[in-house]
């Protein structure tokens, strides 16, 4: 097991990564985000970011989705508490979602299988409004 200091070095390209996130608004494959560095003339590696995401999601900085076939993408969210994403299928458009009805059946869930030191990830998908009336 690798052990990571308790506050990460803060190093140009992990700012730079925490700024493009913060500013997109919007889940990023490490791929477009590494794109989108590159474009605004950031000479960073692609293990450089997707290294940085990784030590990010560790620490709680960021959020991730996992979406079967697809790649992972991240989001810089506006809530440091626990909480799950209505995400629009279509444009990726996200919307952080809090439910203790979710954290109670999840926390029942486990109690009534004998299930201790249970996480849990729920993301709901479907399309957003705009999407959905063939708007942009």
């Amino acid at each position: 097991m690798t052990l990571q200091p308790l506050y990460p070095r803060a190093t140009w390209q992990r700012t730079a990564i925490m700024s493009a996130l913060e500013n997109a608004g919007t889940f990023m494959s490490a791929q477009d985000l590494y794109e989108r560095l590159r474009s605004e003339g950031a000479r960073v590696g692609l293990t450089t970011v997707y290294r940085t995401l990784q030590s990010l999601n560790d620490r709680g900085e960021i959020d991730v989705l996992h979406v079967a076939g697809k790649e992972a993408a991240y989001r810089r969210c506006g809530t440091p508490v626990h909480h799950h994403h209505l995400v629009c299928r279509s444009c990726g458009r996200a919307e952080e979602l809090e439910s203790a009805a979710v954290e109670e059946w999840a926390r029942e869930s486990a109690q009534s299988h004998g299930f201790t030191a249970v996480t849990h990830t729920v993301e709901i998908y479907g399309l957003c409004g705009a999407c959905a009336s063939g708007g942009d």
